[in-house]
């Protein structure tokens, strides 16, 4: 299926950049221009619907994720997120992540003076991450669940699995690189809090994201503020001690109103289409890129992996990339591609082209 027409920028370049950066559709544009018309003729009273319009983008989020609403909570990206989160979590902690994940997930635990424990990301991650476990006794476990620089993707159903076997071990996951990709249901997945902005692969542009709790996170958090009495005005009736810390102030209906109908946009397609799509897509770069040796040892043997690849190429093929229209992005000494579901099996043979010439 061709989705240049929905995707305007498809017809100008080979897009392989959606770890970098979703991309943005008509119909979302439309709805945007038409948002800020309603802004330029209405002013303030074109947000008289606001609690409305966000409840109910809440309620959609919550929906595709198979989280509660009430436990569901907006905020502008992951960063911000996971910050509120730390902060909650009163004194140090013992936390177990992976070397050399996302800096925002292992700067600021590392900043705020928490004790940790570090595990290599491999081919072995999993077998790795129970041996620590039992030798370091970490509370919190914080990891991205696909790797930003080279695509490696947690096993979910060992994170299920070591829920419980460590009940109490409190496992964030940042969703990032994975939400937009998959079926995924929050509520049986053995998280506690997943955090993830929009941008990416749920192609939700900028300034959005949101975190997921499970109610045994949430009883963890601000346990102290949580004694204080809350603001009596009657535009704060409805907010908790949660809400006032995750989402201070006001929420952008634009930039969530995006959101949100990239959510929507995402089910029409429907989520097991997707999926399928990117897996086999993935499947046949995997291939592609061992036949070449262009992959980490690592990456080539595990058993499953996300679209994104680092691929180990010379400078003058990364020029000839940029000379065809190819985009991508620079990570860990290499070229970091990623494949959507927009993107075809036409894309990876002008790649291979590029890289074979």
């Amino acid at each position: 299926m061709d989705f240049s027409n929905q995707f305007p920028v498809l017809d100008n370049y080979t897009y392989l950049n959606t770890a970098g950066s979703g991309i943005l559709s008509r119909e979302i544009t439309a709805w945007r221009h038409a948002h800020d018309q309603r802004f330029l003729l209405m002013g303030s009273q074109f947000r008289l619907n606001k609690d409305e319009f966000i409840d109910n983008g809440r309620n959609a989020i919550a929906g595709f994720f198979n989280s509660h609403a009430d436990l569901t909570y907006l905020v502008p990206n992951f960063s911000h997120g996971f910050n509120v989160l730390l902060e909650g979590l009163g004194g140090p902690k013992r936390f177990l992540l992976l070397k050399e994940d996302y800096p925002s997930i292992n700067y600021p635990v590392e900043s705020r003076g928490h004790p940790c424990a570090y595990v290599q990301i491999d081919e072995q991650l999993e077998q790795h991450i129970v041996e620590t476990i039992e030798r370091f006794k970490p509370e919190v476990f914080a990891l991205s669940l696909v790797q930003y620089s080279n695509g490696i993707k947690i096993d979910l159903d060992f994170l299920k699995q070591l829920k419980v076997s460590y009940p109490e071990l409190l496992i964030v996951a940042d969703g990032t690189q994975f939400c937009g990709t998959a079926l995924f249901d929050f509520e049986q997945s053995g998280i506690d809090v997943l955090i993830a902005s929009g941008y990416k692969w749920l192609l939700g542009g900028y300034g959005n994201g949101f975190v997921l709790l499970t109610a045994k996170a949430a009883d963890k958090l601000y346990k102290t503020e949580k004694r204080a009495t809350l603001p009596a005005e009657g535009f704060l009736k409805d907010r908790n001690t949660l809400s006032l810390y995750f989402e201070p102030g006001h929420l952008d209906t634009l930039n969530f109103g995006t959101l949100f109908n990239a959510v929507s946009y995402l089910q029409k397609q429907g989520m097991e289409n997707v999926e399928y799509k990117i897996s086999q897509l993935s499947l046949k770069a995997r291939q592609a890129f061992t036949d070449r040796d262009l992959l980490s040892v690592a990456v080539k043997s595990r058993n499953r992996h996300s679209s994104i690849f680092n691929l180990m190429l010379p400078p003058h093929v990364i020029t000839k990339l940029q000379d065809n229209g190819i985009i991508f992005t620079s990570r860990g000494g290499g070229v970091r591609i990623s494949f959507h579901f927009y993107n075809s099996e036409q894309d990876l043979d002008k790649l291979l082209k590029v890289i074979d010439g």
